[in-house]
């Protein structure tokens, strides 16, 4: 699993306040590992960029995630994400949090990603050339 090419890949560090009082990183913290691979594939997607021109962006409808080992500091980690079933108005976002130090998988998660007209206050359908946008980003990768 760790050799396998993602379209988005990021390597941080776990840091200490990320611990909790049971010295491994606390659950909530993987939600914020979700996150940075979230907002790293947006921004390479054009996304933030068209949510601040027309108001039209992703919201997080729902996530979850399986923990399968635990993360402690110091421990250096890689977070991938891809999408699939991408819908009119919504795709699903995975995720997977590697601990590079022992490589093994440590979590893995999914978000239903639901496109919303903030202006309008409902779900909308996803801009063609954001979709154009994923796609080319995920060329040449099979989940």
């Amino acid at each position: 699993m760790l050799d396998k090419t993602y379209p988005i890949s990021l390597e941080q560090e776990v840091i200490w306040g990320d611990m909790d009082a049971y010295q491994h990183v606390n659950n909530t913290v993987y939600f914020r590992y979700f996150e940075d691979a979230r907002m790293a594939f947006f921004s390479q997607a054009g996304v933030v960029e068209h949510k601040e021109a027309t108001g039209i962006g992703p919201i997080l409808a729902s996530t979850q995630c399986d923990f399968r080992a635990p993360l402690c500091h110091p421990e250096r980690i890689r977070i991938v994400s891809w999408i699939d079933n991408i819908q009119p108005k919504r795709f699903t976002m995975h995720y997977r949090v590697f601990s590079l130090t022992h490589q093994r998988l440590a979590a893995e998660g999914t978000g239903l990603v639901v496109f919303y007209d903030y202006n309008a206050g409902k779900s909308c359908e996803i801009p063609a050339s954001i979709v154009a946008k994923i796609e080319a980003i995920q060329s040449g990768f099979e989940s």
